[in-house]
């Protein structure tokens, strides 16, 4: 049983694996959130903070572990990047376009972390992983939204 706990634990922590790539494993992490959330189009807002809140929660919770196993915010740690992904996308019409660009701005503001969201990863454990992705995802979905005004993204 303990094994399999284990095993749940390591798979969920590293997004499927996608945390093992041999190089930028939050970009793989953040890939499967785009898949994951492209095969359930139109979630409304409460199935939508169902899947984030929960998520955003439990991650803090295997980011305390994984740091334990891996180190601090080490690249097999990938669940902040989905739950940061899946801000991003959360209110966005249902597009290949939309869903590309919050890719890539996610993966922008993940790594530049711009307006002090690099300071969150100060915080203790799973927070300090968490917190900077959460962010990210949020100023994310915010540019994002202002894309959809745009006439190219209508």
């Amino acid at each position: 049983m303990k094994k399999l706990l284990l095993f749940l634990e390591t798979i969920l922590t590293t997004g499927f694996g996608t945390g093992f790539a041999p190089i930028a494993s939050a970009t793989f992490g953040s890939a499967l959130a785009c898949v994951v959330l492209w095969f359930l189009p139109g979630l409304l807002i409460w199935p939508g903070l169902l899947l984030i809140v929960p998520f955003a929660l439990l991650g803090v919770w295997l980011a305390t572990r994984g740091e334990k196993r891996w180190g601090h915010d080490a690249s097999p740690i990938v669940i902040d990047e989905l739950v940061g992904q899946w801000i991003t996308l959360f209110f966005v019409p249902h597009s290949i376009a939309l869903f590309i660009a919050g890719f890539f701005l996610f993966r922008l503001f993940d790594i530049w972390k711009p307006l002090g969201i690099h300071k969150t990863q100060q915080l203790n454990g799973g927070w300090g992983v968490m917190v900077d992705d959460v962010l990210a995802g949020i100023l994310s979905l915010l540019c994002l939204q202002l894309l959809t005004l745009t006439p190219f993204f209508s």
